[in-house]
């Protein structure tokens, strides 16, 4: 377990690295006793710094959804990252490379609340419920620890959130079954991964119900228009100045962005 003192020593390390777009040394190195409580508490002054300076929360992500991620991670469950609102781009959008420190890509589906979820008790139903759209997405996710990471710098880390890029065709999310939901990653004229969304711990709308009852315990609660990045249903894609990345989600459309 870490002090309060080297919480905050890690929290303004991961600033400055975000703000030089150069790793830092992985905290479980500089920190061996570091634990996932440690993690997600330095998760926290990072985002509150960053609300300090005029940033806001618009949602959450969930990553490490699948079992072959988790193991990868030597860990049971997934994790959780903020979103604030300088992420957010829409389709076609071009990107300094240089915002970020290593960039790679995922496909997910994000959902966009119209009532409160808070646990504990949610599942499948209150959150299909709850749910008023579910968006196609490009997650862009980054490292501001150095490789190789374990689960407690990522967790610090905000779970590598960098970037969403919204696009495709929103659904209501009964209008499909979201369970088969495809997905080609294209990488300039090359598919570089495939996927379907049932990937994601059976139904994508289980990682928001994961996310519902993990805040739960802590008195936080999903609030009405918070989007939610459900998880990843396939590998990430690296991607390198001058490349653009092209999501292919089938029946809900596509999605591009570009890395200048």
């Amino acid at each position: 377990m870490m002090t309060d003192a080297d919480r905050r020593k890690a929290a303004e390390s991961l600033l400055q690295a975000e703000k030089d777009r150069k790793p830092v040394l992985q905290l479980s190195k500089t920190w061996p006793d570091i634990t996932i409580e440690d993690a997600y508490a330095i998760q926290s002054l990072v985002n509150e710094i960053k609300i300090s300076k005029g940033a806001r929360v618009r949602g959450h992500k969930v990553g490490l959804t699948s079992k072959a991620m988790q193991q990868s991670s030597q860990i049971d469950e997934p994790d959780y990252g903020v979103l604030m609102d300088d992420m957010f781009f829409e389709d076609g959008a071009k990107i300094p490379h240089e915002r970020f420190c290593v960039p790679r890509v995922e496909m997910e589906l994000g959902f966009v609340l119209g009532k409160r979820l808070k646990g504990p008790g949610i599942g499948l139903l209150e959150v299909m419920s709850a749910t008023e759209w579910v968006v196609p997405c490009i997650e862009i996710i980054d490292a501001r620890v150095q490789n190789p990471r374990k689960i407690f710098d990522t967790v610090s880390d905000n779970g590598a959130a960098a970037a969403v890029v919204l696009g495709g065709r929103p659904v209501r999310p009964t209008d499909m079954d979201l369970r088969w939901i495809p997905g080609l990653m294209y990488r300039n004229e090359a598919i570089e991964e495939t996927g379907v969304s049932a990937g994601v711990l059976g139904h994508p709308a289980m990682g928001i119900a994961w996310l519902a009852n993990k805040v739960g315990r802590f008195g936080t609660a999903l609030e009405p228009g918070h989007f939610t990045l459900s998880g990843a249903f396939a590998r990430p894609v690296w991607a390198a100045k001058g490349d653009t990345l092209h999501a292919d989600f089938g029946p809900l459309g596509s999605i591009a962005v570009h890395f200048t």
